[in-house]
């Protein structure tokens, strides 16, 4: 009885560990790996096992702004099993990563962007056993194509973040209730823009992407521009010196 009470707030209970194939990562492409569960001390029944990608978003309100975990996409990788004591079992699972996920491995001091994967095990009437991995998410080909021509444009990366909301191009919208923003300082010491944010949306087989202009005489201005995920550099360049 008492091992029961005990495992009810996770003294004996079922312990969980995601194992994956790779730390790697690009938007869109593939999560593998295992859920390994080791039972605890008692029997324990488990509704669901679930794997959460989440981030940190920030939040503004007013003058305030606060940081939040965000649940980026949440998948079901089994469901209802007993656990009897002292049992091991490995859950395989597969997913594609969400083509909205902010990017982590990126050339900047200041990148407050995080993505990791909570993985958990839904135990009625019991803290639920929990897992976090942190993942090394990489621009995609034609990402980094506008990254590089952002530099060759005389521009240096200095900030990168996760913002709470949703981005609306016209003829796009967003949908993970988050995006991320990439901050561009120009190099030169006198120039026609103070700042420029980048956000990216992309989707199965273009990018769309979102670019708001600090300028130091004309004030804030928005561009959008779409780009076919095979573009190369080249491409990439020339579209972008449409609207810079």
């Amino acid at each position: 009885m008492f091992k029961k009470l005990f495992a009810r707030i996770g003294v004996g209970s079922a312990s969980v560990d995601a194992v994956l194939t790779t730390e790697h990562f690009e938007p869109g492409g593939l999560v593998e790996g295992r859920v390994e569960i080791k039972a605890g001390e008692v029997e324990q029944e488990v509704a669901a096992i679930t794997i959460k990608l989440m981030t940190i978003a920030e939040r503004e309100s007013d003058d305030e702004s606060e940081e939040l975990n965000h649940t980026i996409a949440s998948h079901k990788v089994a469901d209802a099993l007993l656990l009897k004591p002292g049992e091991n079992r490995e859950v395989p699972f597969s997913f594609p990563l969400h083509m909205e996920t902010p990017v982590t491995v990126l050339d900047v001091g200041k990148n407050h962007c995080k993505v990791w994967l909570e993985t958990a095990l839904d135990i009625e009437l019991a803290l639920d056993p929990t897992d976090r991995d942190y993942l090394n998410v990489h621009p995609t080909p034609v990402m980094q194509h506008l990254i590089t021509a952002m530099i060759d444009k005389g521009f240096k990366m200095v900030k990168a973040d996760v913002e709470e909301g949703f981005l609306n191009g016209g003829s796009y919208t967003s949908e993970s209730g988050c995006y991320q923003e990439i901050e561009f300082k120009p190099k030169a010491f006198f120039s026609g823009v103070r700042e420029v944010e980048i956000s990216f949306v992309p989707q199965a087989d273009c990018t769309h992407v979102l670019i708001e202009l600090d300028r130091t005489f004309a004030g804030d201005g928005y561009r959008s521009l779409t780009l076919a995920n095979s573009a190369d550099l080249a491409e990439v360049k020339e579209s972008l010196a449409s609207l810079m």
